[in-house]
């Protein structure tokens, strides 16, 4: 059976569970049983590397002891096991203090979990099931790897998969123009379900990873932060496949609720690589964490503010952000020109309403900036939709090879050769000073539709009212003339 299969076969004993209620509650379901298999396969392999090597998760609440015999536990006793001392012991699992403590990773998504299924037979069918995956096989776990991320996909019937959902193409892009290295600290201060992070792993295991030392200098250099609770484990169980062995380093909080002024030096990165939540408004009280001429509730403006200050000097950044912050006035004025005075913002991406469909159909950016020098031009490319396509869609998403004219327009890593293209054009930072910071720039070598003169399309238009106005009274005296009869 392949795990495409499987996973389907999964979700459909599922539905059958009068506990479990719609998608959220199912994926919430899979993801921590899918956990536990994953951790303890991994478990179980680094035993056999290293024999000083313990399991962050008591011997009797490994899945090994309790899950693995197909004939084991099942019915109440499983759920009683499940309910009464699975959780309520992961939740509470003590920690070492050790800064890569694997027991922080299970206690973080443990948290808030919860057990939805009520039939502790259908739980030991789906046990089952999950048996079936070999997570320490490669080839399995590179195909469960394309599972979950439909799995991902699938969240969007969960009704809010926008908030943490970026297209892998998109992910992949901005990774591949920051070209993140072993050893560079790399963080995502709204991680959801850890995209960017997976397309960072991937870039430099395919061009720098050449030593072990190099792998455990890029697994070191990892930082990332998501507020929610499903996404946080959906985001440690994607770092777990990817052969992470301590994603303590996924903090399960609010980036947000730190005070501006507590990042300090040491909390410097080398790299940001995020989309952070917009059209979200903050609680109460967040925005006094931010200086004044920064307070406001919308939450990508925030996020942009603390990312100025987390860069290093030297630090690169690559974000993605709404049209709004792009014309916004007022709070997004004063970020603007701050980001321009304490960064070189090079290059602006536009991308079409539809790329982020059907999780929202909104114009979007990707600004890409470097810390330590102010904004002197700034390099617009418009992305368009490949030709024969109206619009990108959940049938045909945006792909990679699609951003590949920008690529190649690019000019490598020093950005040299830049031309004026009809997708692309340049804007000082004068003239941006000039319009009050809207970046918002159209590109001028689109010629606007020429919809006709005005006075010839009014004459039209009540010619064409006259004459239904016309048919509309022939049409009256035949149905008149019809009825008389």
């Amino acid at each position: 059976m392949s795990v495409r299969t499987l996973v389907k076969s999964i979700q459909d004993i599922m539905r059958q569970d009068t506990g479990v209620d719609g998608d959220a509650q199912r994926i919430s379901q899979l993801c921590w049983m899918f956990f536990l298999k994953i951790i303890d396969d991994q478990d179980q392999e680094l035993e056999l590397l290293d024999a000083t090597y313990r399991s962050p998760i008591p011997v009797r609440l490994q899945w090994r002891t309790w899950a693995a015999d197909p004939e084991g536990l099942t019915g109440q006793a499983l759920l009683t096991f499940v309910n009464d001392e699975l959780f309520p012991e992961l939740k509470n699992l003590p920690l070492t203090g050790k800064p890569d403590d694997r027991r922080r990773v299970v206690r973080d998504v443990f948290e808030d979990a919860y057990n939805y299924m009520k039939s502790g037979q259908l739980m030991r069918q789906v046990v089952n099931k999950i048996n079936g995956i070999d997570f320490n096989n490669l080839t399995e776990r590179q195909h469960f790897g394309d599972i979950y991320e439909q799995i991902l996909n699938d969240l969007q019937s969960a009704g809010n998969a926008g908030e943490y959902y970026t297209p892998r193409a998109v992910t992949a892009f901005m990774v591949d123009r920051i070209d993140p290295r072993p050893g560079e600290l790399l963080f995502d201060p709204a991680c959801g379900t850890g995209g960017f992070l997976t397309s960072a792993i991937r870039h430099m295991r395919a061009r720098y990873v050449k030593l072990p030392e190099d792998e455990q200098q890029m697994q070191a250099s990892l930082r990332a932060v998501e507020k929610k609770q499903l996404p946080h484990m959906l985001c440690v169980t994607n770092m777990l496949l990817h052969g992470i062995e301590a994603p303590s380093f996924v903090r399960h909080d609010n980036t947000l609720a730190r005070p501006y002024i507590s990042w300090e030096q040491k909390d410097r990165v080398d790299i940001v690589l995020t989309n952070p939540p917009f059209g979200g408004r903050e609680e109460d009280g967040i925005e006094s964490n931010f200086p004044q001429h920064f307070r406001t509730k919308e939450t990508a403006d925030l996020f942009l503010a603390l990312i100025i200050r987390l860069l290093k000097p030297g630090g690169r950044a690559a974000v993605v952000l709404p049209d709004g912050t792009l014309f916004g006035e007022g709070v997004k004025t004063r970020l603007k020109e701050h980001l321009m005075t304490e960064c070189n913002l090079h290059t602006i991406v536009r991308l079409p309403n539809s790329v982020f469909k059907p999780y929202a159909s909104i114009g979007t950016n990707l600004l890409f900036f470097e810390k330590g020098q102010p904004t002197e031009t700034i390099w617009y490319y418009e992305h368009q939709v490949p030709a024969g396509q109206k619009a990108y869609s959940m049938t045909k998403p945006i792909r990679l090879e699609h951003m590949q004219p920008c690529i190649a327009w690019w000019g490598g890593p020093q950005r040299t050769g830049r031309e004026e293209t009809p997708q692309a054009w340049q804007v000082t930072a004068e003239e941006i000073k000039a319009r009050g910071y809207n970046l918002d720039i159209k590109n001028p070598h689109t010629v606007a539709d020429n919809h006709g003169d005005p006075e010839q399309l009014l004459a039209e238009l009540t010619r064409a009212e006259s004459e239904t106005a016309s048919l509309r009274n022939q049409l009256k005296a035949i149905l008149a003339e019809a009825l008389l009869r």
